[in-house]
Protein backbone atom coordinates (compact mmCIF):
# COMPACT_ATOMS: atom_id res chain seq x y z
CA UNK A 1 0.00 0.00 0.00
CA UNK A 2 1.30 3.70 -0.38
CA UNK A 3 2.35 5.28 2.67
CA UNK A 4 1.45 8.50 3.99
CA UNK A 5 3.61 9.10 7.34
CA UNK A 6 1.82 9.12 10.74
CA UNK A 7 2.39 12.50 11.27
CA UNK A 8 1.47 14.20 7.82
CA UNK A 9 -1.87 11.89 8.22
CA UNK A 10 -2.43 12.72 12.27
CA UNK A 11 -1.89 16.29 10.80
CA UNK A 12 -4.37 16.31 7.88
CA UNK A 13 -7.44 14.60 10.25
CA UNK A 14 -6.87 17.17 12.96
CA UNK A 15 -7.05 20.31 9.80
CA UNK A 16 -10.32 18.05 8.86
CA UNK A 17 -11.85 17.99 12.15
CA UNK A 18 -10.79 21.53 13.09
CA UNK A 19 -12.48 22.65 9.83
CA UNK A 20 -15.83 20.84 11.13
CA UNK A 21 -15.73 18.79 7.72
CA UNK A 22 -18.64 16.73 7.02
CA UNK A 23 -18.33 15.14 3.85
CA UNK A 24 -15.20 14.38 1.82
CA UNK A 25 -15.03 14.43 -2.14
CA UNK A 26 -12.02 12.43 -3.25
CA UNK A 27 -11.97 14.15 -7.00
CA UNK A 28 -9.54 12.89 -10.13
CA UNK A 29 -9.87 13.22 -13.80
CA UNK A 30 -11.14 10.98 -16.60
CA UNK A 31 -9.00 11.66 -20.14
CA UNK A 32 -11.16 14.20 -21.22
CA UNK A 33 -10.37 16.05 -17.89
CA UNK A 34 -13.77 15.94 -16.76
CA UNK A 35 -13.75 15.93 -12.74
CA UNK A 36 -15.11 12.98 -11.19
CA UNK A 37 -15.13 12.30 -7.30
CA UNK A 38 -16.19 9.56 -4.98
CA UNK A 39 -17.93 11.21 -2.03
CA UNK A 40 -18.12 10.03 1.23
CA UNK A 41 -18.86 10.52 5.01
CA UNK A 42 -15.89 12.16 6.77
CA UNK A 43 -15.67 9.43 9.21
CA UNK A 44 -13.67 7.77 6.40
CA UNK A 45 -11.16 10.02 6.20
CA UNK A 46 -8.59 8.61 8.11
CA UNK A 47 -9.07 4.88 5.78
CA UNK A 48 -8.69 7.24 2.60
CA UNK A 49 -5.52 8.98 3.87
CA UNK A 50 -4.00 5.74 5.11
CA UNK A 51 -5.00 2.88 2.44
CA UNK A 52 -7.06 4.83 -0.04
CA UNK A 53 -10.51 4.24 -1.08
CA UNK A 54 -11.33 1.86 -4.03
CA UNK A 55 -13.95 2.26 -6.86
CA UNK A 56 -14.93 0.59 -9.70
CA UNK A 57 -12.88 2.22 -13.09
CA UNK A 58 -14.50 0.76 -15.73
CA UNK A 59 -17.40 3.21 -15.24
CA UNK A 60 -15.21 5.83 -15.95
CA UNK A 61 -15.03 7.53 -19.96
CA UNK A 62 -12.09 5.65 -21.49
CA UNK A 63 -10.37 4.84 -18.15
CA UNK A 64 -10.26 1.02 -17.72
CA UNK A 65 -11.55 -2.08 -19.17
CA UNK A 66 -13.82 -4.26 -17.34
CA UNK A 67 -11.39 -7.07 -16.74
CA UNK A 68 -8.76 -3.99 -14.78
CA UNK A 69 -11.68 -2.05 -13.23
CA UNK A 70 -10.49 -1.54 -9.67
CA UNK A 71 -9.12 1.73 -8.89
CA UNK A 72 -7.32 3.20 -5.66
CA UNK A 73 -7.92 6.17 -4.96
CA UNK A 74 -5.15 7.92 -2.96
CA UNK A 75 -5.61 11.06 -1.77
CA UNK A 76 -2.44 14.47 -1.96
CA UNK A 77 -2.57 15.99 0.82
CA UNK A 78 -1.50 19.19 -0.76
CA UNK A 79 -4.59 19.46 -2.44
CA UNK A 80 -7.03 19.51 0.53
CA UNK A 81 -9.46 22.25 0.39
CA UNK A 82 -12.95 23.17 1.89
CA UNK A 83 -15.75 23.88 -1.36
CA UNK A 84 -16.74 27.75 0.26
CA UNK A 85 -19.66 27.61 -2.11
CA UNK A 86 -21.55 24.55 -0.23
CA UNK A 87 -22.89 25.69 3.25
CA UNK A 88 -21.40 25.46 6.41
CA UNK A 89 -23.07 22.69 8.43
CA UNK A 90 -22.37 20.65 5.92
CA UNK A 91 -19.41 21.58 5.17
CA UNK A 92 -17.38 20.08 2.10
CA UNK A 93 -13.66 19.42 1.99
CA UNK A 94 -11.88 17.79 -1.51
CA UNK A 95 -8.38 16.33 -1.85
CA UNK A 96 -7.46 15.57 -5.32
CA UNK A 97 -6.03 11.94 -5.74
CA UNK A 98 -3.74 10.14 -7.61
CA UNK A 99 -5.26 6.39 -9.56
CA UNK A 100 -3.36 3.74 -8.55
CA UNK A 101 -3.91 -0.13 -9.94
CA UNK A 102 -3.45 -3.59 -7.98
CA UNK A 103 0.48 -4.06 -6.21
CA UNK A 104 0.18 -0.33 -5.52
CA UNK A 105 1.60 0.38 -9.43
CA UNK A 106 0.14 3.82 -10.64
CA UNK A 107 -2.37 3.65 -13.32
CA UNK A 108 -1.72 4.56 -16.23
CA UNK A 109 -4.71 6.07 -17.52
CA UNK A 110 -4.75 8.83 -14.80
CA UNK A 111 -3.66 12.26 -16.97
CA UNK A 112 -2.09 13.43 -13.13
CA UNK A 113 0.25 10.60 -13.68
CA UNK A 114 0.93 11.29 -17.08
CA UNK A 115 2.38 14.90 -16.18
CA UNK A 116 3.94 13.59 -12.81
CA UNK A 117 5.76 11.00 -15.49
CA UNK A 118 6.70 13.81 -17.57
CA UNK A 119 8.24 16.32 -15.10
CA UNK A 120 9.83 13.21 -13.72
CA UNK A 121 11.72 13.36 -17.03
CA UNK A 122 12.49 16.92 -16.72
CA UNK A 123 13.66 16.61 -13.05
CA UNK A 124 16.53 13.63 -14.58
CA UNK A 125 17.94 16.97 -16.35
CA UNK A 126 17.70 19.33 -13.93
CA UNK A 127 14.85 21.38 -14.45
CA UNK A 128 11.29 22.18 -13.08
CA UNK A 129 8.46 23.12 -15.46
CA UNK A 130 6.18 26.25 -14.36
CA UNK A 131 3.43 26.97 -16.15
CA UNK A 132 0.48 30.09 -16.19
CA UNK A 133 -2.88 29.63 -18.15
CA UNK A 134 -5.14 32.41 -18.59
CA UNK A 135 -8.38 30.62 -18.72
CA UNK A 136 -11.56 32.61 -20.88
CA UNK A 137 -15.25 31.41 -20.62
CA UNK A 138 -18.57 32.44 -21.55
CA UNK A 139 -21.29 33.29 -18.55
CA UNK A 140 -24.61 32.70 -20.37
CA UNK A 141 -28.56 32.54 -19.63
CA UNK A 142 -29.81 29.54 -17.93
CA UNK A 143 -33.41 29.19 -19.52
CA UNK A 144 -36.19 26.86 -17.74
CA UNK A 145 -32.99 24.82 -16.03
CA UNK A 146 -31.10 24.46 -19.60
CA UNK A 147 -28.07 26.15 -20.82
CA UNK A 148 -28.56 28.87 -23.53
CA UNK A 149 -26.19 30.75 -25.57
CA UNK A 150 -28.54 34.07 -24.30
CA UNK A 151 -25.54 36.25 -23.15
CA UNK A 152 -25.81 37.70 -19.24
CA UNK A 153 -24.16 40.61 -20.43
CA UNK A 154 -23.09 43.18 -23.26
CA UNK A 155 -19.74 44.69 -21.90
CA UNK A 156 -16.70 44.79 -23.71
CA UNK A 157 -12.86 44.62 -23.60
CA UNK A 158 -11.83 45.26 -19.70
CA UNK A 159 -15.17 47.06 -19.22
CA UNK A 160 -16.63 47.91 -15.96
CA UNK A 161 -19.89 48.26 -14.43
CA UNK A 162 -22.37 49.32 -15.15
CA UNK A 163 -22.57 47.02 -18.20
CA UNK A 164 -21.05 44.30 -16.90
CA UNK A 165 -23.60 42.81 -14.73
CA UNK A 166 -21.79 39.51 -14.55
CA UNK A 167 -19.39 41.47 -12.39
CA UNK A 168 -21.01 40.19 -9.23
CA UNK A 169 -20.23 36.38 -10.77
CA UNK A 170 -17.01 36.98 -11.46
CA UNK A 171 -16.32 38.76 -7.94
CA UNK A 172 -17.57 35.32 -6.13
CA UNK A 173 -15.38 33.14 -8.35
CA UNK A 174 -12.31 35.60 -7.19
CA UNK A 175 -13.43 34.88 -3.51
CA UNK A 176 -13.97 31.64 -3.65
CA UNK A 177 -10.56 30.82 -5.51
CA UNK A 178 -9.20 33.11 -3.08
CA UNK A 179 -10.32 31.43 -0.16
CA UNK A 180 -8.93 27.72 -2.05
CA UNK A 181 -5.70 28.83 -1.42
CA UNK A 182 -5.46 30.47 -5.47
CA UNK A 183 -3.45 33.26 -6.20
CA UNK A 184 -5.71 35.77 -8.66
CA UNK A 185 -3.88 37.82 -10.63
CA UNK A 186 -6.31 39.49 -12.88
CA UNK A 187 -10.29 39.02 -14.03
CA UNK A 188 -11.30 40.95 -16.49
CA UNK A 189 -14.11 41.43 -19.27
CA UNK A 190 -12.69 40.11 -22.23
CA UNK A 191 -13.15 41.00 -25.72
CA UNK A 192 -16.23 38.89 -27.16
CA UNK A 193 -19.48 39.96 -25.29
CA UNK A 194 -20.03 37.82 -21.61
CA UNK A 195 -16.73 36.57 -22.39
CA UNK A 196 -14.43 36.99 -19.53
CA UNK A 197 -10.87 35.53 -18.50
CA UNK A 198 -9.31 34.84 -14.94
CA UNK A 199 -5.55 34.31 -14.93
CA UNK A 200 -3.89 32.56 -11.46
CA UNK A 201 -0.34 32.90 -10.73
CA UNK A 202 2.31 31.00 -12.15
CA UNK A 203 3.56 27.29 -10.42
CA UNK A 204 5.19 24.30 -10.67
CA UNK A 205 2.88 22.40 -13.68
CA UNK A 206 1.16 20.02 -11.04
CA UNK A 207 -0.06 22.50 -9.27
CA UNK A 208 -1.75 24.61 -12.14
CA UNK A 209 -3.03 21.58 -13.82
CA UNK A 210 -5.08 20.12 -10.38
CA UNK A 211 -6.28 24.51 -10.32
CA UNK A 212 -7.52 24.49 -13.93
CA UNK A 213 -9.55 21.54 -13.08
CA UNK A 214 -10.76 23.01 -9.58
CA UNK A 215 -10.91 26.65 -11.37
CA UNK A 216 -13.43 25.17 -14.01
CA UNK A 217 -15.31 22.99 -11.48
CA UNK A 218 -15.52 26.18 -9.02
CA UNK A 219 -16.71 28.58 -11.65
CA UNK A 220 -19.20 26.18 -12.83
CA UNK A 221 -20.89 25.50 -9.72
CA UNK A 222 -21.07 29.53 -8.49
CA UNK A 223 -22.37 30.34 -12.07
CA UNK A 224 -24.86 28.05 -11.17
CA UNK A 225 -26.24 29.94 -7.83
CA UNK A 226 -26.83 33.15 -9.70
CA UNK A 227 -28.60 31.02 -12.45
CA UNK A 228 -25.47 31.23 -14.83
CA UNK A 229 -23.97 28.95 -17.47
CA UNK A 230 -20.14 29.23 -17.42
CA UNK A 231 -19.14 27.46 -20.48
CA UNK A 232 -15.67 26.69 -21.08
CA UNK A 233 -16.39 25.78 -25.02
CA UNK A 234 -13.89 27.04 -27.32
CA UNK A 235 -16.58 28.57 -29.52
CA UNK A 236 -20.28 28.70 -28.01
CA UNK A 237 -20.67 31.57 -30.86
CA UNK A 238 -20.17 31.47 -34.32
CA UNK A 239 -18.58 35.25 -35.62
CA UNK A 240 -17.10 36.41 -32.64
CA UNK A 241 -14.15 35.47 -30.58
CA UNK A 242 -14.08 32.24 -29.15
CA UNK A 243 -12.11 31.49 -25.51
CA UNK A 244 -8.56 30.32 -25.37
CA UNK A 245 -6.25 28.64 -22.76
CA UNK A 246 -3.18 30.61 -23.63
CA UNK A 247 -0.46 28.94 -21.47
CA UNK A 248 2.57 31.10 -20.22
CA UNK A 249 5.65 28.09 -19.84
CA UNK A 250 9.04 28.52 -18.48
CA UNK A 251 11.88 26.14 -17.40
CA UNK A 252 13.83 26.37 -13.84
CA UNK A 253 17.35 25.03 -12.78
CA UNK A 254 18.38 25.31 -9.54
CA UNK A 255 15.55 27.73 -8.32
CA UNK A 256 16.71 29.70 -11.20
CA UNK A 257 14.44 30.55 -14.47
CA UNK A 258 16.73 28.75 -17.03
CA UNK A 259 14.99 30.91 -19.87
CA UNK A 260 16.91 34.23 -19.27
CA UNK A 261 20.14 35.28 -20.30
CA UNK A 262 21.46 38.86 -20.31
CA UNK A 263 23.40 38.33 -23.13
CA UNK A 264 22.02 36.21 -25.04
CA UNK A 265 19.79 37.73 -28.33
CA UNK A 266 16.55 38.83 -27.28
CA UNK A 267 18.17 38.06 -23.96
CA UNK A 268 16.98 34.11 -24.53
CA UNK A 269 19.39 31.58 -23.29
CA UNK A 270 19.94 28.88 -25.62
CA UNK A 271 17.89 26.36 -23.47
CA UNK A 272 14.76 28.89 -24.23
CA UNK A 273 15.12 29.05 -28.23
CA UNK A 274 15.47 25.23 -28.17
CA UNK A 275 12.12 24.99 -26.36
CA UNK A 276 10.63 26.84 -28.46
CA UNK A 277 12.22 24.99 -30.94
CA UNK A 278 10.61 22.03 -29.61
CA UNK A 279 7.44 23.38 -29.40
CA UNK A 280 6.70 24.16 -33.01
CA UNK A 281 8.19 21.43 -34.07
CA UNK A 282 5.84 19.35 -31.83
CA UNK A 283 2.88 21.88 -32.35
CA UNK A 284 0.79 19.71 -35.14
CA UNK A 285 1.04 16.88 -31.89
CA UNK A 286 0.04 18.61 -29.63
CA UNK A 287 -3.31 20.11 -31.12
CA UNK A 288 -4.69 17.04 -30.89
CA UNK A 289 -4.59 17.45 -26.72
CA UNK A 290 -4.69 20.82 -26.20
CA UNK A 291 -7.79 21.42 -28.94
CA UNK A 292 -9.50 17.91 -28.04
CA UNK A 293 -13.26 18.45 -29.47
CA UNK A 294 -14.46 19.09 -33.19
CA UNK A 295 -15.53 22.46 -31.57
CA UNK A 296 -12.20 23.29 -30.82
CA UNK A 297 -11.61 23.71 -34.86
CA UNK A 298 -14.37 26.75 -35.26
CA UNK A 299 -11.83 28.58 -32.78
CA UNK A 300 -8.33 27.65 -34.54
CA UNK A 301 -9.47 29.82 -38.01
CA UNK A 302 -7.68 33.26 -39.00
CA UNK A 303 -9.18 36.35 -38.32
CA UNK A 304 -10.11 35.76 -34.51
CA UNK A 305 -6.86 36.06 -32.14
CA UNK A 306 -6.66 32.42 -32.19
CA UNK A 307 -3.13 31.48 -33.56
CA UNK A 308 -3.19 29.09 -36.65
CA UNK A 309 -0.22 29.43 -37.79
CA UNK A 310 3.51 28.08 -36.82
CA UNK A 311 5.59 30.36 -35.68
CA UNK A 312 6.81 32.11 -32.97
CA UNK A 313 7.41 36.10 -31.93
CA UNK A 314 8.55 38.33 -28.96
CA UNK A 315 6.07 40.82 -30.64
CA UNK A 316 3.27 39.50 -32.76
CA UNK A 317 -0.05 38.50 -31.17
CA UNK A 318 -0.83 36.40 -34.51
CA UNK A 319 2.10 33.77 -33.40
CA UNK A 320 1.92 30.56 -31.90
CA UNK A 321 4.66 30.64 -29.60
CA UNK A 322 4.86 34.54 -28.24
CA UNK A 323 7.81 35.53 -26.00
CA UNK A 324 6.45 38.15 -23.11
CA UNK A 325 8.82 41.24 -22.77
CA UNK A 326 9.68 40.52 -19.05
CA UNK A 327 13.07 39.56 -18.63
CA UNK A 328 14.95 37.83 -15.41
CA UNK A 329 13.17 35.25 -13.36
CA UNK A 330 9.80 36.33 -15.35
CA UNK A 331 11.64 35.03 -19.09
CA UNK A 332 8.80 32.90 -20.53
CA UNK A 333 7.08 31.54 -23.40
CA UNK A 334 3.41 31.66 -23.91
CA UNK A 335 1.88 28.85 -26.26
CA UNK A 336 -1.53 30.29 -27.75
CA UNK A 337 -3.23 27.91 -29.32
CA UNK A 338 -4.46 25.45 -26.39
CA UNK A 339 -8.34 26.16 -25.48
CA UNK A 340 -9.94 25.56 -22.11
CA UNK A 341 -11.54 22.17 -22.86
CA UNK A 342 -8.56 20.41 -22.61
CA UNK A 343 -7.08 17.98 -20.24
CA UNK A 344 -4.67 20.54 -18.57
CA UNK A 345 -2.71 17.42 -17.20
CA UNK A 346 -2.18 16.36 -20.87
CA UNK A 347 -1.69 19.82 -22.26
CA UNK A 348 1.26 20.75 -19.89
CA UNK A 349 2.82 16.61 -20.22
CA UNK A 350 2.64 17.54 -23.95
CA UNK A 351 4.26 21.26 -23.99
CA UNK A 352 7.03 19.43 -21.45
CA UNK A 353 7.66 16.67 -23.30
CA UNK A 354 7.87 18.64 -26.72
CA UNK A 355 10.07 21.52 -24.99
CA UNK A 356 12.50 18.92 -23.39
CA UNK A 357 12.79 17.21 -26.95
CA UNK A 358 13.85 20.75 -28.42
CA UNK A 359 16.50 20.85 -25.62
CA UNK A 360 17.62 16.94 -26.14
CA UNK A 361 17.89 17.51 -29.65
CA UNK A 362 19.44 21.16 -29.77
CA UNK A 363 16.56 22.03 -32.04
CA UNK A 364 16.44 25.38 -33.11
CA UNK A 365 13.57 27.61 -33.99
CA UNK A 366 13.24 28.97 -37.39
CA UNK A 367 13.44 32.95 -37.86
CA UNK A 368 11.09 35.08 -35.72
CA UNK A 369 7.82 36.30 -37.55
CA UNK A 370 7.35 39.99 -36.21
CA UNK A 371 5.20 41.26 -39.31
CA UNK A 372 1.02 40.11 -38.12
CA UNK A 373 1.15 36.37 -40.37
CA UNK A 374 -2.49 37.01 -41.13
CA UNK A 375 -1.80 40.14 -43.10
CA UNK A 376 0.73 37.66 -45.59
CA UNK A 377 -0.51 36.57 -48.69
CA UNK A 378 -0.47 32.13 -48.87
CA UNK A 379 2.76 32.54 -51.18
CA UNK A 380 4.51 34.82 -48.68
CA UNK A 381 3.56 32.47 -45.73
CA UNK A 382 4.82 29.30 -47.83
CA UNK A 383 8.08 31.11 -48.72
CA UNK A 384 8.89 32.14 -45.37
CA UNK A 385 8.11 28.20 -44.31
CA UNK A 386 5.10 29.35 -42.00
CA UNK A 387 2.91 26.01 -41.20
CA UNK A 388 -0.19 25.78 -40.26
CA UNK A 389 -2.29 23.85 -37.25
CA UNK A 390 -3.92 21.03 -38.45
CA UNK A 391 -7.76 22.04 -39.79
CA UNK A 392 -9.97 19.16 -37.86
CA UNK A 393 -9.67 16.97 -34.79
CA UNK A 394 -9.08 13.98 -36.75
CA UNK A 395 -6.77 15.91 -38.90
CA UNK A 396 -4.78 16.30 -35.57
CA UNK A 397 -5.34 12.82 -34.17
CA UNK A 398 -3.60 11.80 -37.15
CA UNK A 399 -0.56 14.21 -36.61
CA UNK A 400 -0.39 13.04 -32.56
CA UNK A 401 -0.32 9.17 -33.71
CA UNK A 402 2.49 9.92 -36.11
CA UNK A 403 4.49 11.89 -33.63
CA UNK A 404 6.87 9.67 -31.51
CA UNK A 405 7.89 11.85 -28.95
CA UNK A 406 4.10 13.61 -27.90
CA UNK A 407 2.60 9.95 -28.25
CA UNK A 408 5.04 8.62 -26.46
CA UNK A 409 4.69 11.25 -23.46
CA UNK A 410 0.90 9.96 -23.62
CA UNK A 411 1.45 6.21 -23.68
CA UNK A 412 -0.32 3.33 -24.60
CA UNK A 413 -3.19 3.68 -22.81
CA UNK A 414 -4.19 6.92 -22.95
CA UNK A 415 -3.69 7.06 -26.47
CA UNK A 416 -6.03 4.60 -27.09
CA UNK A 417 -8.41 6.74 -25.06
CA UNK A 418 -7.66 9.84 -27.32
CA UNK A 419 -8.00 7.86 -30.32
CA UNK A 420 -11.39 6.48 -29.30
CA UNK A 421 -12.41 9.81 -28.95
CA UNK A 422 -11.27 11.47 -31.82
CA UNK A 423 -12.84 9.01 -33.36
CA UNK A 424 -16.45 8.73 -32.22
CA UNK A 425 -16.65 12.21 -31.96
CA UNK A 426 -16.25 12.82 -35.94
CA UNK A 427 -17.98 9.77 -36.96
CA UNK A 428 -20.71 11.05 -34.76
CA UNK A 429 -20.66 14.58 -36.25
CA UNK A 430 -20.24 13.53 -39.67
CA UNK A 431 -23.12 11.82 -39.60
CA UNK A 432 -25.23 14.27 -37.99
CA UNK A 433 -27.12 16.56 -40.04
CA UNK A 434 -26.70 20.22 -39.09
CA UNK A 435 -29.36 22.81 -38.98
CA UNK A 436 -26.69 24.73 -41.15
CA UNK A 437 -27.46 22.47 -43.78
CA UNK A 438 -31.41 22.43 -43.94
CA UNK A 439 -31.03 26.17 -44.43
CA UNK A 440 -28.38 25.23 -47.16
CA UNK A 441 -30.52 22.92 -48.88
CA UNK A 442 -34.11 21.86 -48.07
CA UNK A 443 -35.61 24.62 -49.93
CA UNK A 444 -33.36 24.76 -52.58
CA UNK A 445 -33.33 21.35 -53.62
Amino acid sequence: MFHMSKDIVGEMLDRIDADLVKFLRLQFTDIQGQPKNVAMPVEQAEKALTEGIWFDGSSIEGFARIEESDMLLKPDPATYTILPWRPVDTRVARFICDVYTYGNKPFEGDPRYVLKRTLAEAKKMGFTFSTGPELEFFLFKMCNGRPSIEFQDYGGYFDLAPTDLAEDVRRDIVIALTQMGFEIEASHHEVAESQHEIDFKYSDALDTADKVITFKFATKSLALQKNLHATFMAKPIAGINGSGMHTHGSLAKNGKNAFYDPDGPRQLSKIAYYYIGGLLKHAKAITGIANPTINSYKRLVPGFEAPVYISWSAANRSALVRVPAARGNSTRAEFRSPDPMCNPYLTFAAMLAAGLDGIKNKIEPPESTDTNIYHLSEAERKKMGIETLPGSLIEANTELNKNPVISKAMGAHVMEGLNSVARLESDAYRLAVHPWELDRYLATY
